[in-house]
């Protein structure tokens, strides 16, 4: 960039060059903190979407408060592994009725169970469950 002297409405002498770096490096930074916004409202965006094709999915199925208020909480980004315990103090009910209620989820094809088994056996959403589909010989 070629150096050149200005002088401003003050008539004060400006460098261009430096000047017009100044301009860039602020606009710059504007532009990125707008790309960390329009990143995050697209993150916040694809979430919605999908929660909303999720309940879309199993919109057939019969899913009781206490199922509804848990799995909202996977789809918001529950940490670690989901337990009966867990969902018991979620919902505040009992260890049988947690049992009960993740088994009817298991069934209608929304929770699988994970890998380990006993006292450490977790749960896991199933986030692709298409609309009416079929699942382990349940109907819609």
């Amino acid at each position: 960039m070629i150096d050149a002297i200005l002088f401003d409405l003050d008539e004060t002498l400006l460098d261009r060059t430096t000047s017009l770096r100044a301009f860039l490096a602020d606009q710059h930074g504007r532009h990125a903190a707008s790309h960390r916004a329009f990143d995050r409202a697209e993150d916040m965006l694809g979430a919605v979407l999908a929660k909303a094709r999720f309940w879309d999915g199993i919109k057939d199925r019969a899913i009781n408060d206490r199922q509804r208020r848990v799995l909202n909480r996977l789809l918001d980004g529950f940490e670690g592994k989901l337990t009966s315990s867990q969902w018991a103090k979620l919902t505040k009910s009992s260890q049988d009725t947690a049992a009960r209620d993740i088994d009817d989820l298991i069934r209608k094809g929304i929770l699988v169970k994970g890998e380990a088994g006993g006292r450490s056996t977790s749960y896991d959403l199933v986030t692709e469950v298409a609309a009416g589909e079929s699942r382990m010989g349940e109907s819609p």
